[in-house]
């Protein structure tokens, strides 16, 4: 794949230039713009390497490679906001020690443009794959799957393959997805707006109240203090790991608990786990919560949250607890979970080809994060996540190693042919 680096790098840059992040829509723009203007650079670029390609009304593509039985590759070229705390631009590509910036470059442009370059060289070598690959981008996955959706109405999901959005060495389960919209009643609000969050995924990394008369106390709490405005500072980070971030809400309603019993019945829910519905776990994992967005509104604290349930349970063991407790929520999003054989074929394919190129003898792993690979029967989440190494997923200055991008293109190109061939 060496003779493919130098093309790859400038292929992830062009991607990663496009804002594809959730905008209004426009005619024939679902998702806005910058999603269908990424969407169609991206299979352009398939066509000149010599590959059919299909575009379903900018909701999601698809790259063909052989014929026969159909094999998934499922990646999508939507972005989560870019947020604050940036030192690179979150749409440059930089490159500067090592390390190409972007937002986009793990998650998931980089490796949808990789698994395309993978292709290309299969196919300059002569390969003849015995099924039919089907390289699926989607332009809604950060934001609830309309694209997915789109796509099955549209086309035929295979049901076996791998999506390259996640961990290595490989996923054989991830746990249930489920948002939901909790109103909290505040009498005698002690401010007269609260905001912060951007995404229900995302952990919420700058929340602010306005028209706040005492703000004594308020350092104590990690947060700054402009005039009768109280701004909280967190970092952003993937709500499917919420420890790995800090989150900004939080500070701002533990100051507010104290000095309001609505606020305070929010956060002792949502963040104080009073329900104790982090107890819940199985072989996948513990159950995260994380509220990560918030709108007070006509005496109504409104918080979004994110939790990721053990792969083994139901959402109704978490809006259950919620009911009993009498919160009033709305269910915005939700996901059943994946959970695969260890032993079957594909996971063990993946991992021989993982431990293969690395020499990590890892076993397959469950996570918190959902990937496109619950959309097939059979479906794996395969890197580009490498173990031990930092996440900038969903973070500020998000970035891609130039020295992983060889090693990814060659674990992708050897999983593809041993499960095409």
């Amino acid at each position: 794949m060496k003779k493919y680096l130098d093309d790859i790098l400038s292929s992830i840059r062009e991607m990663i230039s496009y804002d594809s992040s959730l905008s209004s829509p426009e005619e024939g723009m679902p998702f806005g713009k910058g999603a269908a203007d990424c969407l169609q650079a991206f299979l352009a670029l398939a066509r000149k390497m010599g590959f059919a390609a299909n575009n379903y009304d900018n909701y999601a593509g698809e790259v063909l490679f052989g014929e026969g039985e159909e094999f998934a590759i499922l990646c999508h070229l939507d972005v989560v906001p870019a947020g604050e705390g940036w030192t690179h631009p979150p749409f440059g590509g930089e490159i500067e020690g090592g390390r190409l910036y972007g937002r986009g470059t793990m998650d998931d442009k980089g490796p949808a443009v990789i698994c395309l370059y993978c292709l290309k060289a299969l196919k300059d070598a002569g390969f003849v794959p015995r099924k039919k690959i089907k390289l699926i981008v989607g332009c809604n996955e950060e934001s609830g799957w309309a694209c997915i959706e789109h796509y099955v109405r549209c086309a035929h999901m295979p049901e076996t393959g791998f999506s390259p959005d996640a961990d290595f060495p490989v996923i054989y389960a991830e746990k249930g997805i489920f948002h939901f919209k909790a109103a909290f009643p505040v009498e005698n609000a002690p401010f007269t707006a609260l905001y912060g969050g951007e995404r229900a995924n995302m952990v919420c990394a700058y929340a602010a109240a306005e028209g706040v008369a005492d703000t004594a106390g308020c350092e104590n709490f990690g947060l700054t203090a402009e005039g009768n405005k109280l701004i909280a500072r967190g970092t952003a980070a993937h709500a499917s790991t919420p420890q790995e971030g800090v989150n900004a809400l939080g500070k701002l309603l533990a100051f507010f608990a104290e000095k309001n019993e609505g606020v305070r019945r929010a956060h002792d829910i949502l963040f104080a786990d009073s329900l104790v519905l982090r107890t819940l776990s199985d072989e996948t994992g513990a159950l995260t919560m994380s509220p990560d967005v918030a709108e007070y509104r006509d005496g109504v604290l409104y918080i979004t949250t994110d939790v990721r349930y053990p792969a083994t349970m139901r959402q109704e063991d978490v809006s259950a607890r919620l009911e009993r407790a009498g919160v009033s929520f709305a269910p915005l999003h939700c996901q059943a979970p994946l959970f695969n054989d260890r032993q079957g074929a594909l996971v063990q394919t993946l991992l021989s080809v993982y431990r293969e190129k690395t020499g990590d003898a890892a076993a397959p792993i469950a996570i918190g994060g959902g990937t496109y690979a619950r959309a097939l029967k059979n479906g794996a989440g395969f890197g580009p996540q490498f173990p031990g190494e930092p996440s900038t997923i969903h973070c500020a200055d998000e970035y891609i190693e130039l020295s992983h991008i060889e090693t990814l293109a060659e674990i992708y190109r050897a999983a593809i042919e041993r499960l095409t061939r």
